[in-house]
Formats: structure tokens, sequence, C-alpha cells
């Protein structure tokens, strides 16, 4: 019997539900959260250990400087509806790959040979794409408004940053390390809020 014969079979069209679908896809991007973040947190260690001192050394507390569109997740946020959160999430994951291209065009400047650095930087900025596309398709089968293209924000802010950066090796230092940290806690935040959906996750 063909497909199409099939599906003509109206027990087998009952059994068929777009939830299982849905919990799937789920699971699939927070693993993908949950094993970006771990490789945020090696990014940022590879950072640090690049940059020299004082960056690294004990009780060093660099400076926070703002990054044009772009904060980090507000106190409130895990108090939103999970939907908006998300929303928020693929907000951040749209602006930060040109930022992190940025760092990774500054620090190939200032340190050419860490050839590893460079890497994660390049990969970061790949991942953090995949993993936007990955929760707007979320909100997308749960039926919830994403924010649309957001080619332009992200283009303004990297354009900005890119300007920042020229400033002096050791603001480009701060406002990269700046980048790394606020990719870290995105990614982070990421993987909490899809837990809050996930099948196991809080109710």
């Amino acid at each position: 019997m063909s497909r199409r014969e099939g599906s003509l079979d109206p027990q087998a069209d009952s059994s068929v539900s777009p939830l299982p679908h849905l919990e799937a896809k789920i699971q699939q991007t927070h693993s993908l959260a949950r094993l970006l973040t771990k490789y945020a947190e090696q990014l940022l260690q590879e950072y640090v250990q690049h940059q020299g001192d004082p960056f690294g050394l004990p009780g060093f507390s660099p400076p926070r400087p703002p990054v044009a569109g772009l904060s980090a997740p507000a106190p409130g946020h895990a108090g939103l509806p999970v939907p908006e959160r998300l929303r928020l999430d693929a907000a951040a994951l749209a602006v930060l790959p040109p930022l992190l291209d940025v760092v990774r065009r500054r620090q190939a400047e200032l340190n050419p040979r860490a050839a590893r650095l460079l890497r994660r930087l390049e990969d970061a900025a790949r991942q953090a794409r995949a993993l936007g596309a990955a929760v707007e398709a979320v909100l997308g089968a749960l039926g919830a408004e994403t924010g649309g293209p957001r080619a332009e924000p992200a283009t303004a802010a990297a354009a900005a940053i890119a300007a920042a950066a020229t400033g002096g090796v050791f603001p480009a230092k701060v406002l990269g390390l700046r980048v790394c940290s606020l990719y870290l806690e995105w990614v982070s935040r990421t993987e909490a809020d899809l837990g809050q959906l996930a099948p196991g996750g809080p109710a």
C-alpha cells in the first residue's frame, strides 16, 4: 500500500499528533543549548587566558562596558511567560554573532597565534545563529509570534562595537570579555528557559 493510500485510513490519521514532534523539537533545542553553554564557558576561560595581566588575576574585577544593542538578561526575566522569555533569548542570539565576529577580528590582531581562541570565537558565532534559529522554530511550533527579522539591529550593534574596539588595546580586551560573558549568560538563560518546556522540566 502506498503512503497516499495509507493516509486514507482514519485510524492511522487519528493517531497522528503534532505533540511528539513538538516535544522532540524542544528536547533537541534544549540539548543544543546545554551543549553550547558548556562551549561558552570554555570560550570565556580561553579568552581570559590570552589577554595577559590583569585579566585572570585574583581580585581583578574588569569593567562592564555597555554593549550596543545587547544587555544581560533582566532580573525579572525568569518571571515572564516562557514564550516571551524565548523571544528575548532569540533576539539576543540574533545580535550576538556579528558581535562575536568583531571580537574575533580584533583578537586576530592582538593574539594572532591564539588559533584555538580564534576558532572558538568563529564557532560561537555560528552556534549562536543555529541556536537562535532553533529557538525561533520552537516558538513557531508553539504558535507564538516571533520577533521577525533582526538583521538591521544586529548590523548596527556590530558597527558600534567595532568602533569601540578600535579605541585601544585594553578597552578592546575588556569589550571582548564583556561580549563573551554576555554570550554565556544568554546561552545559559536560553537553556534554562527551554528547560521549562522540556519533558520532565518544571511545570
